[in-house]
């Protein structure tokens, strides 16, 4: 048997941080010779960074990713390695991935199928390559193959698909299976999404099956750019067969999967599917290498199982957690901030953050020790985890005078129990010395009968300046607390709970979030303790708190039942269904509710959302959790100026 062994590797990697992701790279291929392996694979435009946005269309990026692959090439004497950047030929700027053999390039494979949706905007800087074409691309007085290849490689037949390229038919794989490709390898920038690995698995399996091939894949891990966070997630499949698997949400910068291939059993498994093989290579260019890959003797060894967690039934509360906290871990040092602030008002939103900064610092310090990863956030070493929470992370309790001694004593237990600094600001003092200013301005008392929103709103306001002046002082991020539900509709007031330099919760529903408080209360992320003290938060109705007591004020009562409102926004914003159909599917999801009621809340649904788009124009940069979210950047774009549905409103029954 002919035994090749492979590695995918997962990077951390930062757009433009052209030293840093040079020496991950460099870090990577060092750790897969070290583990025998033959072949490395590494992220899609893992050099500059997916990442770059528009930077992409700077002719400096292109030429300095090219100088950083000529400084790489000695590091792959004697095996072979694959490595992501962007290609400029003829004006034009491709994504490509270039297939580097013991020192030398041998060709670079042009995506041809780019990402364009959601959060993806790939054509914005990039043009697909045409299928079947390959030129010998000239650059720097040589000249390298380029298009869609098949590379031959000691005796290996290697292709690629580049992440999107699996995922859409027309895909590369059936033309490289009748090529009698061995091994398909797959460099992406996947983003994270609910539930999507197990897609992602499948499709690796599935085509390791239909090809008859080894199929490797591998992707970024940690928060990249800013909104986006990766979960690294390495496959190696064989044949239909997973044999191994990399862990997922890790906190170092590098992560290695290895497996060994049985290259005669791909080419039986080869020989045994439908499809119409390529008596020749006239369909597509064959690249030869004339080196000879490392094969190696057999030995059992135990597949990598990556990362399973001991419930499946809290799979997405488990991946909320781990995303989150690895989002919250990569802003903090990539933004070269020295710890987080957080307005903590004693209720389920910013109990969620204060939490998961929590579990990002013990989630971190299980993975890499206490003493890296106060190194790794730029902290002084600390006496323990929770000692490093301290140091990081400041909660502010703002009182007013309709604020309540339940929320006060839920926020402080909070802050308490997870180790944070408490802080206590009286705001009375503000709010009644803007009324004050405006009453004497406009010549009269303000109400709350006639001016309930902006008596509300000026609470809201005057907790801003205080955390941001605390924010300034320490060095530190302050995080917006408002959430998903509340940005469909506005319930959120601009320049104060919204305010902050990242929203890390934005992107996901307030009911959810309530679930996953009361699982985090009693049982907790694998590892983790849970945290009895959310008892005090989780008891409470949600409530902005911003009315006097006596009117009993609580966020269902002043918008709709929260599962109601995210089925609304479920049914019109990402199945993009009219009023009437959203009325018609919430009348069978809900029986309990009579349908007038039902069509006063799809009013007020419709009507709020699309008076609020401004604001969810103006929130802070939030993470991306599920592949449909209200981002405007990220997936959802909505006039800021429309007819607001009136028409169909008029019309529901």
């Amino acid at each position: 048997m002919q035994l090749v062994k492979v590695a995918a590797a997962a990077l951390n990697q930062i757009p433009l941080d052209w030293d840093g992701n040079q020496a991950r790279i460099v870090r990577a291929i060092r750790a897969g010779r070290e583990a025998g392996a033959a072949l490395i694979l590494l992220p899609e435009l893992c050099i500059p960074g997916y990442g770059c946005e528009d930077a992409f269309q700077s002719r400096g990026v292109t030429l300095e990713s090219w100088r950083i692959l000529q400084e790489i090439l000695p590091e792959t004497a004697g095996i072979a390695v694959a490595l992501g950047l962007p290609i400029m030929h003829r004006g034009v700027l491709y994504n490509a991935a270039c297939l580097v053999v013991d020192g030398a390039i041998v060709g670079l494979v042009a995506k041809r199928f780019l990402a364009g949706d959601g959060v993806h905007y790939e054509p914005r800087w990039f043009k697909p390559w045409p299928a079947g074409k390959h030129i010998q691309w000239k650059h720097d007085g040589k000249s390298y193959p380029l298009g869609d290849l098949l590379f031959e490689v000691g005796g290996l037949r290697i292709g690629f698909e580049i992440c999107e390229d699996a995922w859409v038919p027309g895909r590369p794989g059936p033309e490289l299976a009748a090529q009698g490709v061995d091994i398909i390898l797959n460099p992406s920038a996947s983003h994270f999404a609910f539930g999507k690995h197990e897609v992602r698995k499948q499709i690796v399996v599935d085509a390791s099956r239909t090809f008859g091939a080894s199929y490797v894949y591998t992707n970024l891990i940690g928060n990249e750019a800013g909104r986006v966070i990766y979960d690294g997630e390495a496959l190696i499949a064989s044949a239909g067969k997973l044999i191994a698997e990399g862990p997922r949400f890790g906190f170092d910068d590098v992560y290695l999967t290895v497996a060994t291939i049985d290259i005669d059993h791909v080419r039986m498994s080869h020989s045994r599917t439908t499809f119409t093989p390529a008596v020749d290579d006239s369909q597509r260019a064959v690249i030869h290498a004339q080196v000879q890959l490392p094969f190696v003797p057999y030995t059992a060894a135990p597949p990598s199982k990556g990362t399973v967690w001991p419930d499946p039934r809290f799979e997405k509360q488990e991946e909320f957690t781990r995303a989150v906290a690895l989002g919250l871990f990569d802003y903090l040092r990539k933004s070269r901030s020295r710890g987080f602030v957080v307005s903590l008002s004693g209720g389920a939103d910013s109990a969620a953050i204060t939490y998961l900064i929590a579990a990002m610092v013990d989630l971190a310090c299980q993975e890499l020790g206490l003493a890296a990863t106060c190194e790794r956030l730029g902290q002084p070493l600390a006496d323990s985890p929770r000692a490093l929470v301290r140091q990081l992370l400041v909660c502010v309790y703002q009182a007013t005078a309709n604020s309540g001694p339940v929320t006060q004593n839920a926020a402080r237990t909070v802050a308490e129990a997870v180790g944070a600094e408490f802080l206590v600001f009286d705001v009375e003092p503000l709010v009644q010395g803007y009324r004050s200013t405006v009453e004497k301005a406009i010549g009269r008392e303000l109400s709350w009968e006639r001016d309930d929103i902006a008596l509300q709103n000026i609470q809201a306001r005057v907790r801003a300046p205080g955390v941001w002046m605390i924010a300034n002082l320490r060095g530190a991020l302050l995080l917006a607390t408002s959430n998903r539900s509340e940005a469909a509709v506005g319930y959120a007031t601009m320049d104060g709970d919204t305010c902050g330099g990242l929203s890390p919760i934005a992107g996901i529903d307030k009911a959810f979030l309530r679930e996953w408080l009361s699982w985090v209360e009693t049982t907790g992320p694998a590892g983790l303790a849970p945290l009895p003290a959310l008892h005090v938060v989780n008891v409470q109705q949600p409530t902005a708190e911003l009315r006097p007591a006596e009117q009993a004020q609580t966020d269902e009562a002043d918008l709709m039942p929260y599962p109601l409102l995210d089925a609304i926004e479920r049914a019109a914003i990402r199945d993009k269904r009219s009023p009437q159909e959203c009325l018609n599917v919430l009348a069978a999801r809900f029986p309990q509710y009579d349908r007038p009621q039902l069509i006063v809340w799809v009013k007020r649904f419709f009507r709020l959302w699309s008076r609020n788009q401004w604001k969810r124009e103006r929130y802070a940069p939030s993470f991306h959790l599920d592949d449909q979210n209200l981002d405007p950047k990220t997936w959802c774009r909505f006039p800021i100026l429309s007819g607001g549905f009136e028409h169909e409103l008029a019309r529901l029954a």
